[in-house]
């Protein structure tokens, strides 16, 4: 039986993804880190190189990426949204 729910509960989490196309059309140029993740979610990932901050939500076939420059969204892309 608890297999069964843990099935299940995995099924429901990767359903829930925030990676998706709507969620996506949502975010701005100029929206703050914190915004973005209100939006999306806790990233996967960020890398921090000279006052940038590079975050990607999602995995290589799907992903958003959002660069930073001072908690400002400055660079969005994504890949594999549906």
């Amino acid at each position: 039986m608890r297999v069964f729910f843990a099935c299940v509960l995995v099924v429901l989490l990767a359903g829930c993804s925030k990676v998706t196309k709507q969620n996506y059309d949502q975010l701005e140029v100029g929206m703050s880190y914190d915004v973005v993740v209100s939006h999306i979610g806790e990233p996967s990932q960020c890398d921090d190189t000279m006052g940038l901050t590079h975050c990607v939500w999602g995995g290589d076939g799907k992903h958003i990426k959002v660069s930073f420059v001072a908690d400002k969204a400055t660079v969005l892309s994504a890949k594999g949204l549906k």
